[in-house]
């Protein structure tokens, strides 16, 4: 469902998917190939907020912008993942039920699944991030940036199979 709110409404890109169980409300805007699974909550209404290319929101996750925020492209948000970073940089994977309470997350970086980064955090690039609350316990290894390459290339062809059968 996508909904307007003080003149600002959703823009989407033609080759994005959005469930129609999303809710989608606001100033966002969402790029090619981006997948938006059933279940899932954007909002900005207190800002942009823009989802680059070729990411995926998961099933059941909550996006808001409190002000201007970004997630750049190629981002995996997981499975029931609250977030409301300010920037997240290209090719980072949140894990399922990981929660961003504002704050960076530098590129190629991973939140592990159950994680949780407090507000104002500034996670520097190629970080892993695990635990209550999130720590940096060390750089992201290679096999990490493959894993999100592969969910990201599975969740575009997803996305694109969902709308070819017209869902």
């Amino acid at each position: 469902m996508l909904r307007s709110y003080k003149g600002n409404s959703p823009q989407i890109h033609p080759s994005a998917f959005v469930s129609e169980t999303a809710y989608i409300v606001g100033n966002v805007e969402i790029k090619a190939n981006v997948s938006i699974w059933p279940g899932t909550v954007i909002r900005a209404d207190s800002g942009h907020l823009v989802i680059g290319e070729n990411s995926c929101i998961q099933d059941n996750s909550t996006v808001h912008a409190d002000r201007d925020a970004k997630i750049g492209p190629n981002v995996v948000i997981g499975h029931n993942v609250l977030c409301h970073a300010d920037f997240v940089g290209e090719y980072v994977l949140i894990g399922s039920g990981a929660i961003v309470n504002g704050g960076i997350i530098g590129e190629y970086s991973v939140i592990g699944s159950g994680a949780v980064v407090l507000e104002g955090s500034d996670i520097p690039p190629r970080s892993l991030v695990l635990g209550c609350p999130g720590r940096v316990a060390g750089p992201v290894q290679e096999r990490h940036i493959e894993l999100t390459r592969q969910i990201l290339s599975t969740y575009i062809q997803k996305g694109k199979n969902f709308k070819d059968h017209g869902l």
